[in-house]
């Protein structure tokens, strides 16, 4: 609601007599619109800043911009001349402005002035009865409200001057207005609060006073007519403030805006703080427990000490308020978790091309942080989507744009569980491990030829994976029992394979590996990584325990036996699949990606890339660890933790 329209509605809650010593909004703002803002100093182009008549004498295009270095023409005046002759206009219209607002501030002080003493006089002259009592508080409760509304006013008009003409004046302007009586009424809260205590003493109740302000507590038997004394709930102390400092000075301006909202008693609703390098802002949300503009004159002056820009905003009572400052522009939204990572540096040019694609799609950024030291090469976005958005259609440009960048782009549920995995399920080949045990056995088998041609063949969807196991074992028949040793012995690891494992056993995970390889070398890597779990294809053994028969024994380890042994897993650690990550790079890994809560195709076939939900396409796994959000810091005291 525009203010002007709001300052209209609190003025009908007045007395009628009272609505010609409010501050004129409007007139001030037309004054403004007409007179200031035509000369303003926020320059940018010609075109959209230069008013009219200006720009019919300088005779210059639309798209031509004033910021020349130097005039492009005769008729056309330099950056100084503009100025100043911005600047002699601005000096007679502003003050004009100001003397205008001094003439409404002042009559608003003394309309003030008038019915304090008044209610003063009332005091000292009235028997103490509880009519009296009663109409005089709900006098005070009213003029608090009108001053508490003008000043209102008085800010929100300052601030606008400030926008139009490109010069700050409201904080010395208020700091003079702090000086007035209705800034302090003193007088006025001591008579308020003694009307409240001899109020409560004559109907029978308890008292309960605090530092700044006493509150009520009546008994049970009070009669309805003595609570129809108290006025009305519009006229209650209950207006919502957002309280804005920012400056360089990070604990005291903390201090400063908490020291001023506990002397003045008011409720803390919420409160956000960001810091960049030494300015930091803190934003506190509260409620005030009176009308009075003291808190206001407080701040004012903290602001001042403090080298801070003070600002508030007067929230509409009758608009429900988001119950965080956080989420409050972002209601009725889905909330994600964004993770963008390149090893090698995101440019300027990638983040510019990110944020329009989130333009493009409504999404607002809440917040992002870097995950990594040094050269930004990770990024996390906690990201604030619109009801209603096409995930899929979303998830296929992400992916394309993801691959023409050669960057990842983690899209994933912002919640409870995106830090709170608790089982990851890898694959071995080529995730945990480089090779392809298959493949290193059939080479030492002389068949690796023949083994290639057959993993070809499934992977062009030829043949299914159960069959083309069973062909390529065949061909390691007769093949020494003791290749399994050669080929542990040329095992090489992934890169961060050890530090990821080692960081997710401090944190509590179960890990467990599920390979379509064969089980020896499966035992193998479950020792050297600390793994809990070790599926995989058993070989068959000649009845002298020597070689190979070219045969399995047991259900073949194949995509949907994956997925069945992750939930089995899962099951049996009492971990939901929400919960659970896989990883993996084949098309056999598919399923148990799209079971668990987090799937994640790493460095995987092209086909694999394009149906997972996640991808990460980095040399070192240790990058798994960014996507649940931990930052390199945090990473590093995980690995090196006992």
């Amino acid at each position: 609601m525009k203010f002007g329209k709001y300052l209209e509605e609190r003025k009908t809650q007045l007395p009628l007599t009272w609505n010609n010593h409010c501050i004129d909004y409007n007139t001030l703002k037309l004054f403004i619109k007409h007179h200031i803002s035509l000369h303003t100093l926020n320059l940018s182009t010609f075109s959209s800043r230069v008013p009219d008549d200006e720009r019919r004498n300088i005779k210059l295009s639309e798209s031509e911009q004033i910021f020349t270095w130097k005039p492009i023409n005769s008729e056309q005046p330099s950056f100084s001349q503009l100025i100043s002759s911005r600047l002699a206009s601005l000096q007679v219209k502003i003050a004009e402005f100001l003397e205008l607002l001094d003439v409404e501030t002042q009559k608003v002080s003394g309309f003030y002035n008038d019915q304090s003493s008044k209610l003063l006089d009332a005091y000292q002259q009235q028997d103490i009865k509880e009519n009296t009592l009663g109409n005089l508080l709900q006098s005070i409760v009213k003029l608090e409200d009108f001053i508490f509304l003008n000043y209102t006013g008085l800010t929100k008009i300052l601030k606008k001057h400030d926008k139009h003409s490109g010069l700050n004046i409201s904080e010395a302007y208020l700091y003079r207005v702090s000086l007035l009586p209705f800034a302090e009424s003193n007088q006025l809260s001591s008579l308020k609060k003694k009307l409240m205590n001899e109020f409560i003493a004559t109907i029978g109740g308890k008292s309960i006073t605090n530092r700044s302000q006493p509150s009520i507590s009546i008994k049970s038997n009070v009669s309805t007519a003595n609570n129809e004394l108290f006025p009305p709930t519009a006229l209650l102390p209950n207006q919502k403030v957002l309280i804005t400092l920012t400056g360089p000075h990070g604990t005291d301006i903390i201090g400063c805006v908490l020291e001023c909202v506990a002397v003045h008693d008011c409720e803390i609703e919420d409160f956000m703080f960001s810091r960049l390098y030494h300015n930091v802002t803190f934003g506190v949300l509260i409620t005030l427990t009176s009308n009075s503009v003291e808190l206001f004159r407080d701040l004012a002056q903290g602001a001042r000490k403090w080298d801070g820009t003070l600002a508030f905003d007067v929230h509409n009572v009758e608009k429900p308020l988001s119950q965080s400052l956080e989420d409050a522009p972002y209601d009725n939204r889905t909330k994600y978790a964004a993770t963008i990572l390149n090893q090698n540096g995101l440019t300027a040019k990638f983040l510019d091309e990110w944020t329009k694609i989130l333009l493009d799609a409504k999404i607002s950024v809440e917040k992002m942080q870097r995950l990594n030291e040094g050269k930004i090469s990770c990024v996390d976005y906690k990201l604030s989507v619109p009801l209603g958005t096409n995930f899929e259609k979303l998830r296929e440009q992400l992916f394309q744009f993801s691959r023409d960048h050669g960057t990842d782009v983690a899209l994933q549920p912002y919640d409870v569980f995106r830090r709170h995995k608790r089982l990851v399920v890898f694959d071995m080949d080529s995730t945990l491990i480089q090779q392809e045990v298959i493949d290193e056995i059939a080479r030492i088998a002389g068949v690796v030829d023949k083994v290639a041609t057959i993993t070809e063949a499934a992977m062009n969807g030829e043949i299914d994976f159960k069959e083309s196991l069973r062909r390529r074992v065949k061909l390691l028949q007769g093949t020494p029992v003791n290749v399994f040793q050669t080929v542990k012995e040329n095992l090489t690891f992934t890169e961060g394979t050890h530090f990821l494992c080692r960081a997710l056993k401090k944190l509590g995970f179960k890990l467990a590996v599920i390979s379509g390889g064969f089980t020896p070398l499966a035992r193998y890597v479950k020792h050297e990584l600390g793994l809990d779990y070790a599926f995989a294809n058993q070989l068959k053994v000649s009845s002298d325990g020597l070689t190979l028969t070219g045969e399995t024994v047991g259900p073949i380890v194949d995509g949907e036996r994956k997925a069945e042994l992750l939930e089995v897993i899962a099951q049996a650690e009492s971990v939901t699949l929400d919960q659970v990550i896989a990883v993996g790079d084949g098309a056999n890994d598919l399923w148990m990606l799209g079971k668990a809560g987090l799937g994640i195709a790493f460095n995987a076939k092209p086909r694999v890339q394009e149906k997972a939900r996640t991808r990460i396409n980095q040399h070192s796994l240790k990058y798994v660890l960014y996507l649940l959000g931990y930052t390199e810091e945090e990473c590093r005291q995980l690995y090196l933790s006992e």
